[in-house]
């Protein structure tokens, strides 16, 4: 499934929101932080890694859509997307 690079923008900023938190959380821990901060800021960072997984597959699937409106043979796997979707899930 290749999706459109225009379309990932807000993906990659995500991610890269999470890579800092990431690093945020290894000083924490460096740090001796209290581990009540520490999973907060996991958790966070977990949310962040979800929303962008689910992303990706929401523009597979409104490619998917696109594609069939336009009576196009769709380059998307359906049956590929939802293994990934439940892979998230």
């Amino acid at each position: 499934m290749q999706l459109d690079p225009d379309q990932m923008v807000d993906v990659i900023k995500r991610l890269r929101r999470a890579e800092g938190q990431i690093r945020g959380v290894v000083a924490m821990l460096e740090s001796g932080r209290d581990c009540e901060d520490v999973v907060t800021q996991l958790a966070a960072v977990s949310s962040a890694i979800d929303r962008a997984g689910f992303k990706i597959i929401s523009t597979g699937l409104r490619q998917c859509v696109v594609e069939a409106a336009e009576g196009t043979t769709p380059t998307v796997d359906l049956d590929r997307l939802e293994r990934l979707f439940l892979a998230l899930a």
